[in-house]
């Protein structure tokens, strides 16, 4: 009896060791690829925004943090450089005010002000409904490309419903409502505050928590 639980603690504790040695090995093997792959979606993102021929750094190992309230606290920012001289900064802010929850948001800002573009980065807003903000269901985000501050006026930075010039959703206001209000108070951020935009030190810490909450998101998750 005894021999017997031996046995077979000794097969169960070979057993554990091995599994252990496979998951290591494979650990080691996919850790530097998904890094790169993180590092590509990120990269993609940037350019879906900025085109890449007008900047010149490397905005993912530049990336930095900053806690910005009026976003939705920590964003993450990645500055756009051509030799040196700021060209635009792209940043993630979130609007907390969405039907399902934060919308998690970037928005391109070039340094005279005018919006690159904005995309949703992941939300819980209702399939059907709320989520026709995003880009592969509707072109809705694309009506930011190009905006201001001044261009709309401050009344139009609203929805149809309330006064302004962007249209809302059938039986779903609250979701483009909540965005375009986190684009409009990103504008506002980015023109009182634009150069605490390119002044940040790149750090090791927030290079790693770009990678976890920068614009790798693609699987948005719908409630």
């Amino acid at each position: 009896m005894i021999i017997s639980i031996s046995r077979n603690a000794l097969i169960l504790a070979v057993f554990a060791l091995i599994t252990t040695a496979v998951l290591a090995v494979v650990n080691k093997a996919t850790i530097e690829p998904i890094a790169a792959q993180k590092r590509r979606i990120i990269e993609l993102n940037i350019q879906a925004l900025i085109p890449a021929n007008l900047y010149n750094n490397d905005p993912v190992s530049e990336a930095f943090t900053l806690n910005v309230q009026s976003l939705g606290g920590e964003i993450t920012v990645f500055p756009l450089l051509n030799s040196g001289k700021p060209v635009a900064a792209i940043f993630t802010p979130s609007a907390p005010d969405g039907y399902g929850g934060p919308i998690q948001l970037s928005v391109g800002v070039y340094t005279d002000g005018s919006l690159a573009g904005a995309r949703v980065v992941s939300h819980k807003e209702t399939p059907g409904l709320g989520d026709k903000i995003e880009l592969r269901k509707n072109d809705w985000m694309l009506s930011f490309d190009g905006l201001s501050l001044s261009n709309p006026t401050p009344s139009g930075w609203r929805v149809k419903k309330d006064g302004g010039q962007f249209d809302q959703f059938t039986g779903a206001t609250i979701t483009p409502r909540a965005v375009v209000g986190a684009v409009r108070r990103s504008l506002e951020y980015f023109q009182a505050n634009q150069k605490a935009f390119f002044a940040q030190p790149a750090l090791e810490n927030n290079q790693k928590k770009t990678a976890s909450n920068g614009l790798t998101s693609e699987d948005n998750n719908h409630g």
